[in-house]
């Protein structure tokens, strides 16, 4: 019987192969990491040969450790990062390095965009603002900078498309990917010709777009014997990292709300339409299910922002963590605990990778505010994860014009903290559910749309197969005053700031 589907998610650092059964239950994982390159600063590059090494080793390797047959596999789907450029030939074969998400060269050429197009008219077509970040400013300056690799070109597609071009030799994309290059009309769900003819990019050269749920074919012969499956397996599309998340997530009827925390955050709702924020503050991605969409807003440094208050000032307790055996995150949190909700006034600008969504400053920098003589080290701690939580409050209160979110669920590595879920659920006052599995959102969602896609379950829907509510974390009421009055405190002091970061950023480009 064919009881079994492989989800892979491909993401920034690595290959994550999860084997689920079909009845939701999850049987094995295994991870092959891969190289990310950066060649200049700015540049942030991967190369394909390696996904491929990563997903054909990872593949055997989780089929001998859950001791599963090849004839037992019933599809296999795709999670992916999104907002890459990789520009192909006709056989499928990389010309280049894949021009990640995280790549910041195209400033040029996203200033272009703007100028023929206009920063609200490329939001009002595609969900986003026109930014370096994404598929188009990387093409136009592939066009620009290397024209012999772009002359060469057949198609520009994603880290998951590469791979499914290796196994089935089609050149696809699903509507989540396609909804991440600046590209891609989401309310028709079609390569936008207004954006294509403006910036004088044929549509021949990007892919056929999908429903995430789409056959694209089954895995050739060849590459069968390279992942140790059975040639013509069912291969479903699946989505970019954050669709697939917010299905993992139990995001898959409308106004359900969730918030990813991990080395960034963010947080989505399945929404039946695209929320178009007149300061084009949130963005919008299509959901797995081709009828909903996914709103989102998403702060760069949240769990980085811990990581690095831990690496920076927190050497006593990394210390005394290594002697005990056990996360400094553990013994910091105890001295959250021991502090008020508020830090007695000590507040944290979470600003040190700059920041997308809601404030969609790159200048910004982080900073402590309302320290005194007698500030202690529990007070910083506190500060630094209740800033995490009211920058991410700017977020919800947007997507909260549009729809009432009643209650959040919380996945991610961050959710491991219960002391920092308490601290976000008193801020939002939403009660927040933890789900069994909190790091498996994305492969989980890959899962139920190839589930979906050759038809064993009948809708998304069918997640609550794979990922039950475990606990749920409520909020104390008692605060809700106190971190309102803090809250816009915080705001304000953003607010103020935004000249210094400037003055800051000129200094800086001086020394």
């Amino acid at each position: 019987m064919k009881d079994y589907i492989i989800a892979h998610d491909l993401g920034t650092s690595g290959n994550k192969a999860t084997l689920y059964r079909t009845d939701g239950t999850l049987i094995a994982s295994t991870l092959f990491t891969y190289e990310t390159y950066y060649p200049h600063p700015g540049w942030v590059e991967q190369k394909p040969e390696e996904w491929w090494q990563a997903v054909c080793g990872s593949t055997k390797a989780l089929m001998e450790k859950a001791g599963i047959r090849p004839s037992q596999i019933a599809a296999i789907s795709f999670s992916a990062q999104m907002m890459g450029c990789l520009l192909v030939d006709r056989a499928g074969n990389a010309l280049r390095p894949m021009l990640i998400w995280a790549d910041t060269r195209a400033g040029k050429q996203e200033k272009e965009m703007i100028e023929k197009l206009g920063m609200e008219r490329v939001y009002q077509i595609t969900g986003h603002r026109a930014s370096a970040s994404y598929s188009a400013a990387k093409l136009l300056w592939i066009r620009e900078n290397e024209p012999e690799i772009y002359g060469k070109a057949y198609k520009m597609i994603h880290a998951k498309d590469y791979i499914i071009c290796r196994l089935t030799g089609e050149f696809a994309t699903d509507y989540s990917d396609a909804s991440g290059t600046n590209l891609f009309d989401i309310v028709e769900k079609r390569w936008s010709q207004e954006i294509l003819q403006a910036l004088q990019i044929p549509e021949e050269l990007l892919p056929t777009a999908y429903p995430s749920t789409h056959v694209v074919g089954g895995i050739r012969k060849e590459e069968a014997e390279q992942m140790g499956l059975v040639e013509g397996t069912p291969v479903v599309l699946g989505g970019g990292d954050g669709s697939c998340a917010c299905v993992g997530a139990g995001a898959v009827m409308e106004g359900h709300a969730y918030n990813v925390l991990g080395s960034s955050s963010w947080i989505s709702i399945a929404s039946k339409s695209p929320v178009f924020d007149q300061q084009m503050r949130t963005f919008n991605w299509v959901h797995l299910d081709e009828h909903l969409y996914t709103p989102c807003g998403t702060m760069q440094a949240a769990g980085y922002s811990y990581n690095w208050y831990r690496n920076t000032l927190c050497q006593e307790e990394r210390r005394e963590a290594a002697e005990q055996g056990c996360s400094a995150y553990q013994l910091i949190d105890q001295g959250v605990e021991a502090c008020p909700p508020g830090a007695n006034g000590v507040m944290f600008l979470p600003y040190l990778l700059g920041e997308r969504s809601p404030r969609w400053n790159h200048e910004a920098r982080g900073s402590f505010i309302g320290m005194g003589i007698s500030t202690t080290k529990g007070e910083l701690s506190r500060a630094v994860l209740e800033g995490v939580g009211f920058n991410l409050k700017v977020i919800l209160d947007i997507l909260e014009e549009k729809t009432n979110i009643e209650q959040l669920t919380l996945i991610g590595g961050g959710a491991k903290g219960k002391v920092w879920a308490q601290i976000l659920a008193d801020i939002w006052q939403k009660p927040l559910v933890l789900p069994r599995f909190q790091e498996e959102a994305t492969s989980m969602g890959a899962a139920v749309c190839a589930g979906v896609g050759i038809g064993i379950y009948r809708n998304f829907q069918s997640v609550s197969l794979f990922n039950q509510g475990s606990s749920t974390i409520k909020p104390r009421t008692e605060y809700a005053d106190q971190y309102h009055s803090l809250y816009e405190i915080f705001n304000h002091a953003y607010e103020q700031m935004v000249p210094i970061y400037h003055e800051l950023a000129e200094y800086n480009h001086l020394i």
